[in-house]
């Protein structure tokens, strides 16, 4: 009886402590998911542990959110002066050289010009 005493609080002392680090939280999700996936937990234990894959979505999340603020207060343009941007590929400043104009799209001939 000892040991699923000291089982259950491990238990508890896993589920109250979530990584700070985001690979750290990464890797505890990894190993989560995989308890889960195996099939050999019980209903209690597959909900605690269910419960706790949220835990550390959520903290991903947050920690993912940080970092996007950070990134996003130090980006700089050319000139040195700073630029807040969202993070995207598609928003971030153009490079030295420019893109080349596109050419427009084909139109489609109107209905009434039907080559028959």
């Amino acid at each position: 009886m000892a040991k699923a005493d000291k089982a259950s609080k491990a238990d508890k002392t896993a589920e109250a402590e979530v990584p700070g680090q985001y690979g750290d939280v990464v890797s505890r999700l990894e190993e989560t998911v995989g308890r889960l996936e195996s099939g050999n937990l019980s209903l209690e234990d597959s909900l605690k542990a269910f419960e706790e894959g949220i835990r550390l979505v959520r903290r991903g999340e947050k920690l993912l959110t940080e970092a996007e603020q950070r990134i996003e207060q130090l980006l700089q343009d050319e000139d040195g002066s700073d630029v807040v941007a969202p993070l995207s590929v598609a928003a971030r400043p153009a490079a030295a050289a420019p893109a080349a104009p596109r050419a427009p799209a084909p139109r489609p001939p109107p209905e009434d010009d039907v080559p028959f």
